[in-house]
């Protein structure tokens, strides 16, 4: 089975949800069953994280380049919110998560916009808190 999982992933999902439907405890891959579902979570923290990253980006152009305010950025910063919210409703487990990632994001979201646009003088540390970057109506102004 271990083979399987290391040269088809899929082929072997779809085997160890039959055994799984089929109450076939004694064949099945319980190692990498565990690890799969530790990816799992893993990878809803990942999106929130990225989507925060996102935001952040947005958010630091909109505030630092006032001239420049697109629908685009607009668009990334409500869309980004609104999945977060979508997955923080569908998972109450990770209603801290964002919070608790959101200096990293930040970091990864401000990389991105001073390489984008040569902005130079951004704030190191985040200058908002997770409730505003998550709140619909919050737009920095510069």
């Amino acid at each position: 089975m271990a083979d399987l999982y290391e040269d088809d992933v899929v082929a072997w999902s779809e085997q160890q949800a039959a055994l799984l439907r089929a109450r076939s405890a004694n064949h099945l891959d319980w190692d990498n069953i565990a690890e799969e579902i530790a990816d799992v979570a893993q990878r809803q923290k990942d999106q929130i994280e990225s989507r925060l990253a996102i935001a952040c980006e947005h958010l630091l152009k909109w505030q630092f380049q006032p001239d420049h305010r697109s629908g685009s950025w607009r668009g990334s910063i409500v869309e980004a919110r609104n999945w977060i919210a979508r997955m923080l409703q569908r998972i109450p487990s990770l209603q801290t998560y964002p919070a608790a990632v959101l200096a990293d994001a930040y970091r990864d979201g401000r990389a991105k916009a001073a390489a984008e646009n040569d902005l130079e003088n951004l704030p190191q540390s985040r200058p908002w808190t997770i409730e505003q970057v998550l709140d619909r109506d919050f737009w920095p102004e510069s």
